[in-house]
């Protein structure tokens, strides 16, 4: 792999810059794609922004660039896509700095600007190389996620065409999903979630096979039916929904008959229930009936102490004598026939006869 060092005014780096979806983000020209495959859309904040113009202004050296040539006459950034685009955003007018935008300034102060000339480091070689010296120098600024990683080994026809509808602000994906699914489009998390529930867990394998389609229409479809699946399924919307894992209660009951009724009146009556601590394990119990997505109220020591006390320090089954350590609290009454977790419902079983209890 070659590295040759060049200096780049921001005057040619603006050259010729747009930002559209049919033709992508480029620069210098027209030569350089700013927003590769590989590349997470713009993320910096005003202050970041503002702070590579004062750079900028000031005549302070600018963090490196590095580039990838192509090897016919066009490059690709590998890291410094959010200080260009910052950069290319203020000279085209885009956002105001110290109150003037780049139009209301003076002729030497806009020269000034034009003629900055930015340090890049333009690399040529194989690809895979290519994204190995990136994921070397990836190690500072807004870091890379893991899908944003996986989006640079296996970009193709799919990855694009994928975040057509994941990765934008004001995506398709979010205009539907925005109150069920967590996360930011921009950073690739609904991309990533929505290729986690068709493959079951198994990303990487799932985009290798298809990184050569040329279109992600599966995808979306799926994600689309799992989505309305959740808001026929559970009717009334509450916050809690959004950290749901929907994909995984798609596979299992998607295609069961459920009384939609009498799932929203066991809802309510589970989030008014003192004992439920976790308000997104709601769904999955009700369907799947296991009381670990609630996080149930567990007794405290203080309650455990006095039946213990009460009970003498034996099991109130097997009756055998034991530390207070090798006993555990149980509901007399089980909570999911209507026994809380109150002190006149609790005794202290050894872990042997609490186990028997909880299999029957």
């Amino acid at each position: 792999m070659d590295i040759e060092m060049m200096n780049i005014s921001v005057g040619d780096l603006v050259d010729g810059y747009h930002d559209n979806y049919e033709d992508g983000v480029v620069g210098y020209s027209g030569r350089l794609d700013i927003r590769p495959p590989f590349q997470r859309e713009f993320v910096y904040k005003d202050k970041q922004r503002a702070a590579v113009i004062d750079t900028i202004n000031k005549g302070f050296p600018l963090n490196v660039m590095y580039w990838a040539d192509r090897g016919d006459g066009t490059y690709e950034i590998i890291d410094g896509q959010q200080r260009t685009i910052s950069v290319a955003q203020y000279v085209n007018g885009e956002f105001s700095h110290d109150e003037l935008y780049f139009n209301n300034l003076s002729a030497d102060k806009k020269a000034r600007i034009l003629d900055y000339k930015l340090m890049v480091y333009v690399c040529s070689g194989a690809d895979s190389e290519k994204l190995d010296w990136f994921k070397i120098i990836n190690i500072a600024g807004e870091r890379l996620t893991n899908q944003e990683l996986r989006n640079a080994v296996y970009a193709g026809p799919w990855v694009t065409d994928a975040k057509r509808y994941f990765s934008k602000t004001g995506c398709v994906a979010s205009k539907l999903a925005s109150r069920h699914v967590s996360g930011r489009p921009i950073r690739q998390e609904y991309l990533e979630t929505a290729i986690r529930w068709v493959s079951r867990n198994s990303i990487e394998d799932y985009m290798g096979r298809h990184q050569h389609d040329p279109d992600a229409e599966l995808l979306w479809e799926h994600f689309k039916a799992i989505i309305r699946w959740a808001q026929a399924t559970f009717t009334n919307y509450r916050p809690a929904m959004k950290t749901v894992d929907w994909g995984p209660l798609y596979d299992a009951y998607g295609d069961d008959a459920l009384d939609t009724d009498a799932i929203e009146q066991e809802t309510q009556r589970l989030i008014e229930d003192d004992d439920v601590q976790k308000l997104s394990g709601i769904y999955p119990y009700i369907l799947t009936r296991d009381e670990r997505h609630l996080n149930l109220r567990l007794f405290d020591n203080k309650t455990k102490q006095r039946i213990y006390k009460r009970q003498d320090g034996k099991c109130n089954i097997c009756h055998d004598s034991f530390s207070i350590k090798e006993m555990q609290a149980d509901h007399i009454t089980p909570w999911s026939n209507g026994g809380s977790t109150t002190e006149k419902n609790c005794q202290m079983l050894c872990r042997d006869c609490n186990r028997r209890k909880s299999n029957k």
